[in-house]
């Protein structure tokens, strides 16, 4: 059985348990029906869902910062690391403000929030966003040690760079260090693959943790909200990135969406783009065809900056929350909505809660209740997931745009068809158009059995 089908197994029998967990605890359930699906839910199936997210967890760090510091080393030999990191954040903030424009004007169509009762009081707090000033001091790490520690990861991406381009003028100390780092990297992808052999038993435990809290009331209550933003989420997906796959890198949108599945499903029943991350390197280099030196790249910056699913939320929010305390949005507003949404999504990158912190600021400026935010948290959970996905495949399509301006991308492994679920696939023909040459970059076979 392929890996994408267990792992959408695991995702269907984790609702269903998780809905039965949840009926078992309600309050028509008995005594000992309820204790022993409480007792289920917190010490196995929570206690293994956490200790598969730490698995992931434990690898992106040393991941990002090793195969960061060998994709920077190459690039920095060619020069062209500004023009990438340019490209890369350009199309990151392109499709954030697509994302939150097409959430405007799907939600003014469909008005979630007319009708909507506020039920009484309601009350929200959260953290204060960090200044620009803070953000652009803070990227550059005074102590790459305890940015590592505490997982910092635009100050790891600087700091990876920075040791990345000492390497290509280190002479032949340099080359030294970069075959340790090569080998390494290679090491930390063998455990990634080993890991990915756990998925669909870690998805079934977080996802029926997950299903045994919310039960079905939380979207019942926020239908048309949560329809709103999934339609919008869907739109933007199959809509926005097909026609910037097909237009801006020639290649074919299905073809795309089928070999980034397993991205998806991991990303879907995370709910973490970061914990996410070593999945999505190895599908953006092993399954697209783009090399290590954009992917190692493109794929953190994209965790840390990319949230076109978070601006879909915040402007479906915005107008629902507009229309459920009665007040009506200005073109001004919304251009206030777009601008404010694309910029925090850089401004506030790497703090928890973004996207919670972003549209109370959203909100501030556009003189809406911050108190608004609490209508919606409800359904966010599950809105969530579906807006990692969304996330993750939009870093996955900056990069095989870049890759393919760049001249480092493999066509060859991107319609290759002949091993279709392995999540490691040879990587060969990738063009090095950087150096204005071309050659072979071959990469070991590890497919998952």
């Amino acid at each position: 059985m392929k890996l994408s089908t267990k792992i959408f197994i695991g995702m269907a029998l984790g609702v269903v348990v998780g809905t039965i967990l949840n009926l078992m605890m309600s309050g028509e359930a008995d005594g000992y029906s309820a204790t022993v699906a409480a007792w289920l839910v917190e010490y196995v199936f929570d206690s293994m869902g956490e200790i598969f997210i730490s698995s992931l967890m434990l690898m992106v760090v040393p991941l990002v910062f090793v195969s960061l510091v060998c994709g920077s080393a190459a690039m920095g030999q060619n020069a062209r690391m500004g023009v990438m990191a340019a490209k890369t954040t350009g199309l990151y903030v392109i499709t954030t403000a697509l994302a939150i424009s097409l959430a405007l004007l799907i939600a003014n169509v469909i008005d979630p929030g007319v009708g909507v009762g506020l039920g009484g009081d309601v009350e929200f707090q959260v953290d204060q966003a960090p200044s620009a000033k803070e953000v652009l001091i803070g990227i550059i790490p005074s102590n790459p040690v305890q940015a590592m520690a505490t997982g910092n990861m635009l100050q790891i991406i600087a700091f990876s760079i920075i040791l990345g381009i000492a390497i290509t003028h280190a002479g032949s100390a340099g080359q030294r260090t970069l075959e340790f780092f090569e080998s390494f990297n290679e090491v930390i992808m063998t455990m990634v693959t080993l890991l990915m052999k756990l998925a669909p038993y870690g998805v079934f435990c977080l996802l029926a943790k997950l299903f045994s809290q919310l039960g079905v009331g939380a979207i019942v209550d926020l239908a048309k909200y949560f329809v709103t933003v999934l339609l919008v989420l869907m739109l933007h997906s199959l809509g926005v990135y097909s026609l910037m796959l097909r237009i801006l890198a020639r290649l074919n949108p299905i073809v795309f969406f089928r070999n980034i599945r397993p991205m998806l499903l991991f990303g879907f029943s995370t709910a973490s783009s970061n914990a996410t991350i070593p999945v999505t390197l190895n599908v953006v280099e092993k399954r697209l065809g783009v090399d290590n030196s954009v992917a190692s790249f493109t794929v953190p910056l994209g965790a840390t900056i990319n949230m076109d699913g978070t601006a879909i939320m915040q402007g479906v929010a915005t107008v629902f929350i507009a229309q459920a305390y009665g007040i009506d949005g200005s073109l001004m507003g919304y251009l206030t909505v777009i601008a404010m949404a694309t910029l925090a999504s850089v401004g506030t990158a790497g703090v928890p809660s973004v996207g919670l912190i972003t549209l109370s600021m959203v909100l501030v400026q556009v003189g809406l209740p911050v108190e608004g935010v609490a209508l919606i948290i409800g359904a966010d959970r599950l809105l969530d997931m579906v807006r990692t996905a969304v996330n993750l495949a939009g870093d996955a399509v900056v990069s095989v745009i870049v890759a393919k301006s760049e001249g480092l991308m493999s066509e060859t492994v991107f319609y290759d068809t002949t091993d279709g679920d392995a999540l490691i696939k040879p990587q060969a023909d990738v063009v090095a158009g950087a150096a204005g040459t071309s050659g072979e970059v071959s990469r070991p076979t590890q497919p998952l059995s």
